[in-house]
Formats: C-alpha cells, structure tokens, sequence
C-alpha cells in the first residue's frame, strides 16, 4: 500500500497552479460543486505579472506534423461511438419515461452535457496533441490540457446567458466527478478531499488567467505566455 501511496503522491505532486497569477481569495473559498460563483469571479480581471518571455522552457514543436497533416472534418462520423442521438420512445413506455422526469429539461440538460464532456476528454486524449508539442502524457499535462478545453467551453456558454450558465453547471459537475475519479485512480484515497481542492483552486487560477489574457488591454503574447505556463 506504502509504495503505491507514494508513487501516487510523487506523480500528483507535479501538478501546480500557474504561481504567477493572482488568483482572488474569494475564489479560494469556493466549493467546487459550484461553478456559477467562479464563473462570475473569473470575469473580474486580473491582472498577471510574468518574469519575460523564456522560451526556453517550452518544449519544441513538430512543425511538420501540425502544418502538413492532411486537414480532417470536425463533424461526428455515423458510427461514432462519441455520437448520442436521444432515445426515441413511443407507448406506455414514453409515459412512464415522462413521468419518471427523464424528459425534463434538467435530464436533458444533464445527458447534453455528458456528451459535451465526452467530446472534451477525446479532443484532451487525442495523440496529436502530445506528439505536435512533444508533451509528457501525465497527470500534469493531461489536467491542464483539461482545464483549457473546459475554459473554452465554459467561456462559450456564459455568451447564452442564464441557460448557458445553467449547461455549464452541469458541465462543471460532470467534470468535477471525472477529476475526483482520475485523482482516486491514481491511489490517492486518505487525502482525496485536499487534492480536489487543490485542484479547484488551479482550475479557478487558470481560468482567471485565461479571462484576462482575452481583454482588449491583455498583451499580444500573454494568451501564449499563459498556456505554456
């Protein structure tokens, strides 16, 4: 038990929140089943501060691979196993599914962000990434790479006003109960609670940082500076 538990915490122990960037002690203090609280305090700017633009940190890109690759559809195919139609039921069946509240709009909600998440996870999972910037597949990468996608997603549905809000709760839920899940996978178990919130207030730091870097006053390069960070 003693040696999984350590690799575990070697391996989590990687993971750090962008030190750069004030993150407001309000959003600390935020559960993280709540998302609508940190998606209004992420809107504030922030204003990071960076020591100069080191690229020597990064790591190198495969130009050839990303700009020679043969450009591919964003549309699902058919027989894609990321493709979920709504069940389509007829009868006694649809009646009692209606009554059952399966056709809410909360439970519509809920089973769309579920697909919306899955799509996020292929796009986090996809080889190419890895291998255009020559990254580490770790807990690391793969949860900041996770973080990013949400951020992209999140920011889009704050556009639709309350029912984007609404998505994105769901969404944020969905996500949360994935991280819980890879962190306990991991072996952490004893400290499991501490590590969520750790993991919170990275995820809150990046978004802030994330928001900031798109205001019309942000530098040219700190959306970059930021990612690579």
């Amino acid at each position: 038990m003693f040696p999984r538990w350590s690799r575990a915490l070697n391996q989590l122990s990687r993971v750090s929140p962008i030190r750069n960037v004030e993150v407001r002690d309000g959003i600390s203090a935020f559960s993280h089943r709540s998302y609508a609280k940190g998606a209004a305090a992420a809107a504030a700017p922030v204003a990071p501060e960076y020591a100069g633009n080191d690229l020597s940190a990064r790591p190198a890109v495969n130009l050839e691979r990303m700009f020679w690759s043969k450009p591919c559809s964003l549309a699902l195919a058919p027989d894609s196993p990321l493709r979920i139609e709504e069940p389509k039921y007829e009868g006694i069946r649809h009646v009692i599914l209606k009554l059952m509240l399966f056709y809410s709009k909360q439970s519509k909600s809920i089973r769309g962000a579920n697909v919306v998440y899955r799509r996020i996870l292929h796009q986090v999972d996809k080889p190419a990434i890895y291998e255009v910037f020559n990254l580490e597949k770790t807990f690391k990468t793969t949860f900041s790479l996770l973080v990013l996608h949400m951020w992209l997603c999140l920011r889009r549905l704050k556009e639709d006003g309350k029912e984007g809000a609404e998505f994105g709760q769901y969404l944020y839920e969905i996500y949360n109960h994935d991280v819980e899940l890879r962190v306990s996978k991991a072996g952490v178990n004893l400290l499991l609670t501490k590590w969520m919130k750790d993991l919170e207030k990275i995820f809150y730091g990046n978004i802030v940082a994330y928001d900031s870097a798109m205001l019309p006053e942000a530098k040219r390069d700190e959306m970059t500076n930021i990612i690579w960070r």
